[in-house]
């Protein structure tokens, strides 16, 4: 199916655009009442998820609401440990929960490497029914997490300041840790291409807690597994987003992707000079600069727009935007953006 507006893949690809593309991460959900609605029909976060004709419904919203030139599948990172055999829970005002972790390698027996089609066949339904429903208007993006974000869930068991327990494991567990993070790649790699092959048009790979590691850890214990990931994929462009990880930009460079994500505290022009001129850079407006009123957000995004000017850029935040920020806050910081000369 013929793209209507294909500006966020020509961006990514480094081709020429008329616009600067601007999409944001987990515009799905959160800010929207009209989500919170289909939320309140179901249980919970994870039913919504696992139900593909609603999650397929708030995850063109954004399109309509909001005018973004991307919609992202809505899902969580949190299904490839599930799909493994390590079930998670979404606790209320919380996060996720998971009852067994993984602690050594006897572990691993419990777990497979998922297939993707089959095992997460809720999330592939969903993109089938929202790119039928989109009709080509927009793009839609494909995600996963990268994997030692992954394995510091399924190590850790809930959300933590420090994943401790998760560090720990690479210093004196690091066989046991290389295993878990090549079986987590795996199933990885056959999860995103299963999303392409039913229309992903891009995917997105987020390493939410790359920044709680030493360069060292990084590189060993993420960098590598996130390069395999890259490699695989050569249908569709990819975008790397690696939360905090401002010390293996340059490394970052070198991976075989289209599009580095930069969060908020990364400076674009050390960025640019850093990550090299073949890759698009993707962000990185602060998500507190939208709690701004009107002016306050024209000028902050007009900032930034200004220091990506010259260079292939996709406009974002520099992470999710938050659960209570005023969505005709958001359609401001995108039309600045669509009217950027």
């Amino acid at each position: 199916m013929e793209l209507q507006n294909d500006l966020l893949l020509r961006a990514a690809k480094g081709e020429k655009t008329e616009r600067t593309p601007v999409w944001l991460m987990r515009q799905a959900g959160r800010i929207l009442p009209e989500y919170r609605a289909v939320r309140e029909s179901v249980s919970g976060f994870i039913e919504l998820a696992q139900t593909p004709e609603l999650a397929a419904e708030v995850t063109i919203q954004p399109v309509d609401v909001l005018g973004v030139d991307a919609a992202i599948i809505f899902s969580d990172i949190l299904v490839i440990p599930e799909a493994m055999g390590l079930p998670y829970e979404m606790v209320e005002k919380r996060g996720p929960l998971f009852p067994n972790t993984i602690k050594n390698e006897s572990d691993l027996k419990k777990l497979r490497i998922a297939d993707g089609a089959n095992d997460l066949s809720y999330v592939i339904k969903a993109i089938e029914i929202t790119k039928k429903n989109l009709n080509g208007r927009v793009p839609l993006i494909g995600f996963a997490g990268a994997p030692w974000t992954i394995f510091a869930y399924m190590v850790e068991g809930s959300g933590s300041k420090t994943f401790s327990k998760a560090r720990e494991k690479l210093y004196t567990q690091p066989k046991f840790s290389h295993k878990l993070l090549q079986m987590i790649t795996e199933s990885t790699i056959n999860y995103l291409k299963a999303q392409i092959a039913v229309g992903a048009n891009l995917v997105q790979v987020f390493d939410s807690w790359a920044g709680i590691l030493g360069p060292k850890q990084y590189a060993e214990f993420s960098h590598q597994y996130i390069s395999q990931i890259c490699d695989a994929i050569s249908e569709v462009p990819v975008t790397v987003f690696a939360k905090g990880a401002f010390f293996a930009r340059e490394e970052m460079g070198n991976l075989n992707c289209e599009t580095i994500g930069l969060d908020w505290n990364m400076g674009i022009a050390e960025s640019r000079r850093l990550i090299g001129p073949s890759k698009t850079l993707q962000g990185n407006l602060d998500p507190a600069a939208l709690y701004g009123n009107p002016d306050q957000i024209r000028e902050a995004t007009m900032d930034m727009m200004e220091q990506f000017k010259g260079s292939n850029h996709i406009a974002n935040l520099g992470h999710g935007v938050y659960p209570d920020i005023d969505p005709e806050m958001v359609k401001v910081f995108i039309q600045t953006v669509k009217d950027f000369k």
